[in-house]
């Protein structure tokens, strides 16, 4: 009996690849490691021979690029070191443990068949899984290679696979090795320089990226041309026309506008009193619009984006969404040709059956589909629907996506449009007018796209020679007006002839110009550049113009397609580019006063922006508070800035102050009804004072043995809904007392003793589960009936009887104790510090010692 694991991309698609390979009988279980990917399991025959099959995904990208630990620490690493810096490959998830998740399903298996999605990525993350299932090897390791969730393609697929691409996975390898260090090494220089001289600049992280740059280029070239664009006054002849049965029909002068206002009145003169225009010709002209070619998936964010009404990224989570459940093919191709042997017959008579296509598709039935020859990129079939779909599937956007692609199929096989122009000149004294009129003539692919008609008129029916009643003719004064702002279909345009991004990754790169407030989503789907947007391009183009200019970019992109193709190795390559970069890093470093020139007339510097809020600890005169994003302290005094939690309401706490800086603290609070809250030091907060602490690092992660917000003093288990977390009493939150995680991204809030005078976190355990015993102190006639008339208990929260109903919501549960929270704490993320320990276990061995460095 030969085990094989195979293993896919997503969840769903695990799930719809075994259901159909296993003929809809198969067994599912949980994963043996937890987490959201399941394990479907059957039997059947796998080369030849008897063959239990597990079938189980993981969720995208296994790993992720990162710098080695001691060059994530902002302050502490020269940006330019990054060009150079030790990376590793961690876990992109580490909560999902995806490594011991694939280890221990393989456990037991000797073959592995990967169904990841067939692009570059895919090809990619195929290596990530067979990187964490190292025992099997060579010919045991098999590709599916499949561009639809159907029963014949994925029993296809299965019957001819082939092998993994490393040359493409390497590709990707180079593309993400470059996008990080230049990236980086540009965003934290950048980033550092200009928040620590601007209070406004209304954006956390002044970023620079290979394809998001030249992608805001694009926008601001428009704004651009908006700003220095001079209006001009220009002249053209309105003429009307009577006809017996439309009544006025307003003709074309044929010399279209006249920027001269003495020659314009001068003509105008010439004909104004004439009352008759002679008829010089008619003539009648076929004319045709071309149906589409193929779909690729371009066009579809551009359509999605114009027509439709929904952003790239939004249009890709749906397209995406309708492919794994099996709706339409692929989404993800350049090709807009299909294959010779593609047959359209049954996928036409599927959309006879679906509302919307009907009609398009019984015409289609009766004659012979006559696609267009489009380009064959080599990579997927174009984008084509699978099986019908209706909305209460899969909801009304995705609905709106999958609709659009049934009618773009249907309309790339049908006849073009057909139309006939009629044109009749007219003359009124020397000068020339055209009255035109369109009427349809075969419907063709408008059946399936029905906003592609033309507006039908009606034309006299005159002959050469005969006359027109002139009803009026005027000389209107008009002005020139601006380009309009790029949309984001037109965006994608640009973006796709000069070589920026990928057909996936488009719609990354104009999310990030948006989410980083470089510009603005406006009416229309228009994209506005912010100052900051604006102010950035033209500092770029000041120092060093290349860097946003697309051609560098589109350079980089042929380069890593030698790579995919085997024509240049991984290692020249990428040393080449980074060599190319770091000068020009370097010079952007010495000339930055270039850009700053410009950030000074539009942004305020930090010594004018904000209001005094807290003392500083260092020189005891106020700082200032700096709401804009990113919000921080600044001390005009000492010229330091202290970072602070973004999202948040910041108030200070009490007039309490930090007993190693004498700085004051602040609480740090979300609002509403069931909002959490911590308090921080602003000097801890971004200098964390021991090891193993986080950072940033609030109050509660703090390891001070006496300092009444401490962990050490607060804290009372470890949280299960998180990995590094403990759980610990906040002090600020009486009297509604609450437990809150000290994980600043971890929701977790239990409330607890509402309405008590005192809580407090000994320094003793329950000997049953290991977290801390609280004791509380109600005031005389406040007790609750709980307490049986006490006014003072301790206990257990999960093991007392009494507590236990004083305890409204448990969302904290006694998996671990805090001691074994902190063991299980690494330090990882872009910029995000060392190693990370502590939780309420063994103090550091010198604790005054500890102490004593600090103040020195």
């Amino acid at each position: 009996m030969v085990n094989v694991l195979m293993v896919a991309e997503k969840p769903s698609l695990a799930h719809s690849i075994a259901e159909i390979l296993s003929n809809r009988s198969m067994a599912t279980r949980p994963a043996k490691t937890g987490g959201p990917c399941k394990v479907h399991e059957y039997k059947g025959q796998y080369k030849g021979k008897p063959a239990t099959f597990k079938v189980t995904s993981v969720c995208g990208h296994v790993f992720s690029i990162d710098f080695e630990a001691q060059f994530n620490n902002w302050d502490k690493t020269d940006p330019a070191e990054l060009f150079s810096a030790g990376t590793v490959k961690d876990e992109a998830n580490p909560k999902m443990h995806m490594r011991k998740h694939l280890k221990t399903e393989s456990a037991s298996c000797d073959e592995l068949v990967l169904w990841l999605d067939c692009d570059r990525e895919g090809e990619n993350i195929c290596f990530e899984v067979m990187s964490c299932i190292p025992h099997i090897r060579g010919n045991n390791v098999r590709r599916a290679h499949f561009s639809a969730i159907t029963d014949k393609d994925i029993k296809k697929a299965m019957a001819n696979l082939g092998s993994p691409n490393k040359l493409e996975s390497l590709a990707v390898d180079a593309r993400q090795e470059l996008d990080l260090r230049i990236g980086c090494a540009f965003t934290r220089f950048q980033t550092k320089f200009f928040q620590g001289q601007y209070g406004d600049l209304d954006s956390n992280c002044i970023s620079y990226g290979p394809c998001q740059t030249p992608t805001l280029g694009f926008c601001v070239e428009r704004h651009d041309q908006i700003t220095k664009f001079k209006p001009e006054k220009f002249w053209r002849m309105s003429l009307a026309v009577q006809t017996e049965n439309s009544g006025n029909l307003y003709a074309d002068w044929q010399r279209g506008r006249i920027f001269d206002q003495g020659v314009a009145n001068m003509l105008h003169g010439k004909i104004k009193n004439i009352k008759s225009a002679v008829v010089q010709s008619v003539s009648k002209k076929a004319k045709a619009k071309q149906r589409p070619v193929a779909l690729n998936t371009v066009e579809l964010l551009r359509v999605c984006s114009a027509k439709l009404g929904i952003g790239p990224a939004q249009a890709m989570v749906s397209a995406e969404r309708l492919y794994t459940q099996g709706f339409i093919s692929y989404p993800r191709t350049e090709t807009t040709s299909y294959s010779e042997n593609f047959d359209f017959r049954p996928v036409i008579s599927m959309l006879q059956h679906s509302t919307p296509h009907s009609i398009a598709a019984q015409e289609l039935m009766k004659s012979s589909p006559n696609p267009r020859k489009g380009e064959d990129k080599g990579d997927h079939p174009p984008i084509t629907p699978q099986r019908n779909c209706s909305e209460t599937e899969v909801g009304g956007e995705a609905y709106r996506v999958y609709n659009y692609v049934a009618s773009h199929f249907l309309a790339s096989l049908m006849k073009d449009y057909k139309y006939e122009q009629t044109e009749i000149t007219i003359k009124v004294g020397n000068e020339v007018f055209h009255l035109t009129a369109n009427r349809e003539k075969e419907k063709g692919y408008a059946l399936a796209l029905t906003n592609v008609g033309v507006e039908e008129s009606v034309l006299p029916d005159v002959q050469k020679g005969s006359s027109l009643n002139v009803a009026s003719c005027q000389l209107e004064e008009k002005y020139t007006g601006p380009p309009d702002y790029l949309t984001e279909s037109d965006l994608i345009t640009l973006m796709e002839k000069h070589g920026i991004g990928t057909d996936a990754s488009i719609p990354v790169h104009i999310n990030n110009i948006v989410q980083r407030n470089y510009v603005q989503l406006v009416s229309g789907r228009k994209l506005e550049p912010t100052e900051l947007g604006v102010v950035l391009v033209h500092g770029y183009k000041k120092i060093d113009p290349d860097l946003v200019k697309p051609q560098m970019r589109a350079s980089v992109e042929k380069q890593l397609d030698l790579i995919a193709a085997g024509k240049t190795e991984f290692k020249i390559m990428v040393d080449y580019v980074l060599n190319i970069m770091l000068r020009k890093f370097h010079y952007f470093v010495d000339h930055i006063n270039m850009m700053d020139s410009l950030m000074e007339t539009k942004f305020t510097s930090l010594s004018s922006a904000g209001k005094p809020f807290s003392k500083c600890g260092k020189c005891n005169r106020f700082m200032k508070l700096i709401e804009a994003k990113p919000v921080r302290l600044y001390c005009p005094t000492c010229s330091d800035t202290y970072s602070l939690p973004s999202g948040l309401h910041i108030k200070l706490y009490q007039e309490k102050k930090c007993p190693l800086d004498d700085f004051e603290l602040l609480l740090a609070a979300s609002g509403g009804a069931s909002s959490t809250g911590f308090a921080i030091c602003p000097y801890c907060y971004n200098n964390p004072p021991f090891p193993g602490m986080p950072d940033p690092a609030p109050c509660s992660s703090c390891l001070h043995p006496s300092c009444s917000q401490s962990l050490r003093r607060t804290g009372v288990t470890a949280c299960s809904e998180c990995d590094d977390g403990v759980i610990y009493l906040d002090p600020s939150s009486k009297p509604k007392w609450r437990l809150s995680c000290n994980n600043i991204n971890c929701k977790v809030v239990v409330k607890i003793f509402e309405g008590a005078h005192k809580v407090d976190v000994l320094d003793e355990a329950c000997k049953t589960c290991e977290t801390k015993i609280l004791f509380c102190e109600f005031k005389s006639g406040k007790e609750p009936k709980a307490l049986e008339g006490a006014s003072t208990h301790k206990g257990c929260i999960f093991c007392d009887a009494i507590f236990s109903k004083l305890v409204s919501v448990r969302s904290a549960t006694r998996a671990r104790t805090a001691a074994q929270a902190g063991k299980s704490r690494r330090g990882r993320g872009r910029g995000r510090g060392g190693a990370r320990g502590g939780g309420r276990g063994k103090p550091p061995r010198d604790k005054m010692s500890n102490l004593a460095n600090y103040f020195v």
